[in-house]
């Protein structure tokens, strides 16, 4: 496994890399004054632009929902990646040769054989597309029709078909240069006794790809009734493909479920097809194997889910006996979820697709929205196996449902469920606690043990060292949180504490019209606002402003990591609103006229500290007043001299 990537290369892959040319790739970006840009949010629903980029300085921010970073960030946001990952993607994009500490990084043959996989899973992608548009892919196409999908429909999800012949695909792929030994690793082929062979045949066949949009796989659906093999063939794993890591359209679902905080399950290529089509655009589908562990990773990424208290995962399952088996696997997983996880069935067992042809589309954004929690799901189902009008039906139907609120780790829930199932059952609330306690004592006191973890401090990877919640002045946050008020908009006020916030964003967009000398020396005492203080602090701890001259590029972000954790919403705003100028030149007059207040404002501090010494000082002591008179003299020819560029 590789080392951590060198920050040098870090550095690197940033300059060299326009974070407005990459989040344009997401977002309409429209000017919005001199070095900036915005567009609607791609984090949350708005319908007018709050969302600014700031390119010379290589952040984002949005003044909605408050969500700020640089060009990494942005992609470990949008695109569910990790740092490194965003980071080998910028530098694969930008031309980066990438270094790691410990001397190792990605193996450069496996990462060539990975790029022509990747590359020949397009190739047959776009062959299959291609193919479902032929005489022989009839069936295919009346397939999808009866099912409510226009030729706009298989476009967009780019279905395809497979020829019944055995080598098609490999004819193809050979023919464009492709090895046979690739192809075998592809997994689009199988190999038998006979020889190599297309693994898709007679089939429809829908691209899996991975939260980027690069094919990595097929899923495939049998047509014809001659084909012996499964209903669904999916690729093997491969390579690429590893089926417990991919959910099948995440790449479209990826922003709404960033957006909205809710990723919905559901159980097939042509379910996601037709919830997206009618309006649930968080649709995804595990590909052949359950929802696991894995797939939970991918959901908590998108859904911002670090302490599982945000956001919705919405599990779809047939009506019938497996899909209540489905429901109560997932529940198995949905300790990682806590209270956020629930379920959509249609009573009459229909799943998306078959309810989108039978009542429309407003039926299957209904059944979506007439969710249950996962608990009540699960406890439902157990309890209603027994008859309910006979004692010894109540007192089954107890001991069954005891087992699962056992499990429930949030020991804060638990009450509330036992009364949920005592109500459900018809007995005595009293009669269902002491049966959840026996069942929490057989299985040795797990749930009480989970509760407490689950209940207790959360430490998060990858934030060791960094200031938390825990750790910042109360002061510093409820500044923050009145500031978050005012910063919205509207010209610079030159007084008070909007010359401080003024003369921080000057600071971090524009640090070559600042004194580093000056500014870095100032006292803290200069800020009246907390927030302003701490973010100075921060200035001082990534550097001073002589880092921010010698790189600009990556001086914003060296502040943010810096500064306390409830600050850097805050860093990000002022990193990336627009300062109050016209053209460049109108820039370059606020950004020294605000300095220059900052520093008007910091001598009438100390010019009123001198004046308190002077009438504190002995009339008789004549040289200490005399020194202290001079230094007023002084401080009044300095505040004389910036008043001419004020």
């Amino acid at each position: 496994m590789a080392g951590l990537i060198r920050r040098e290369d870090i550095d690197e892959v940033r300059s060299r890399t326009r974070i407005d040319e990459v989040v344009g790739e997401y977002v309409t970006l429209k000017s919005a004054g001199v070095g900036s840009m915005k567009g609607l949010c791609p984090f949350h629903d708005e319908r007018t632009p709050s969302f600014h980029v700031r390119p010379q300085v290589g952040m984002y921010h949005c003044f909605g929902c408050g969500e700020s970073g640089d060009v990494f960030a942005f992609l470990q946001k949008i695109d569910g990646m990790t740092f490194v990952e965003s980071v080998e993607r910028l530098a694969e994009r930008s031309g980066v040769q990438l270094r790691y500490e410990d001397g190792r990084g990605p193996d450069r043959e496996a990462a060539g054989t990975r790029q022509r996989l990747l590359e020949m899973h397009q190739v047959a992608a776009d062959f299959f597309r291609e193919q479902l548009a032929g005489p022989g892919a009839r069936i295919g196409r009346e397939y999808l029709a009866e099912r409510g999908f226009d030729e706009d429909a298989r476009t967009t999800f780019a279905v395809g078909f497979a020829p019944q012949s055995w080598d098609a695909l490999l004819g193809h792929l050979r023919g464009r240069g492709y090895v046979t030994d690739d192809i075998i690793a592809s997994g689009l082929v199988s190999q038998g006794r006979r020889g190599v062979y297309d693994r898709f045949r007679g089939r429809l066949v829908w691209p899996i790809r991975d939260v980027t949009g690069r094919t990595i796989g097929f899923g495939a659906r049998r047509l014809f009734d001659d084909d012996q093999g499964p209903k669904y063939l999916n690729t093997p794993e491969t390579a690429l493909y590893r089926k417990n890591q991919v959910l099948y359209g995440l790449d479209l679902a990826k922003r709404s479920i960033a957006r909205t905080k809710r990723i919905v399950i559901v159980e097939g290529y042509t379910d996601v097809m037709a919830a997206h089509l009618a309006g649930v655009e968080q649709a995804v589908a595990t590909c052949g194997t359950a929802f696991g562990a894995e797939h939970i990773k991918i959901a908590r990424r998108l859904l911002g889910d670090d302490q599982a208290h945000s956001g919705e995962v919405v599990f779809t399952f047939d009506g019938d006996e497996a899909g209540r088996k489905a429901a109560l696997k997932a529940f198995e997983e949905d300790q990682h979820f806590v209270a956020q996880t629930y379920v959509a069935v249609e009573r009459s067992g229909m799943d998306p697709c078959d309810l989108r042809q039978a009542q429309g589309d407003a039926a299957v954004r209904a059944l979506i929205e007439s969710r249950r929690p996962l608990f009540e799901f699960a406890l439902t189902s157990s309890v209603d196996r027994f008859d309910l009008s006979t004692v010894e039906g109540r007192v089954g139907a107890v001991r069954a449902a005891a087992p699962v609120i056992a499990q429930i780790r949030d020991s804060a829930m638990r009450p509330g469920y036992e009364r949920f199932v005592a109500g459900h059952i018809g007995v005595d609330p009293a009669e269902v606690a002491r049966a959840v306690r026996t069942a929490q004592r057989r299985s040795g006191g797990r749930g009480e043990g989970d509760a407490r973890r689950a209940d207790g401090p959360q430490r998060h990877p990858g934030r060791q060292g960094r200031r938390t919640a825990e750790d910042t002045p109360a002061e510093t946050a409820a500044a923050v949180e009145t500031y978050a008020q005012e910063l919205g908009g509207g010209p610079v006020d030159v007084t008070g504490m909007r010359v401080e916030r003024g003369a921080l964003q000057v600071a971090l967009q524009q640090p070559t019209f600042v004194n580093a000398t000056l500014f870095d020396g100032l006292n803290g005492k200069v800020f009246s606002d907390p927030a302003h203080r701490a973010v100075h602090e921060a200035m001082k701890a990534a550097g001073g402003i002589r880092t921010g001259l010698a790189d600009p590029a990556s001086w914003p972000e060296k502040v943010l990591e810096a500064a306390p954790e409830q600050l850097r919403g805050f860093v990000g705003r002022l990193a990336v609103e627009p300062l109050p100028a016209e053209d460049a030149n109108g820039v370059e007059r606020y950004a020294r006229g605000i300095i220059a207040r900052l520093f008007d404002k910091d001598m009438v501090r100390i010019a009123d500290e001198l004046h308190s010494r002077l009438q504190r000082a002995d009339p008789a002591d004549g040289a200490t007043s005399g020194r202290l008179l001079e230094q007023l003299q002084v401080l009044e020819r300095q505040r004389a001299r910036l008043r001419s560029i004020m």
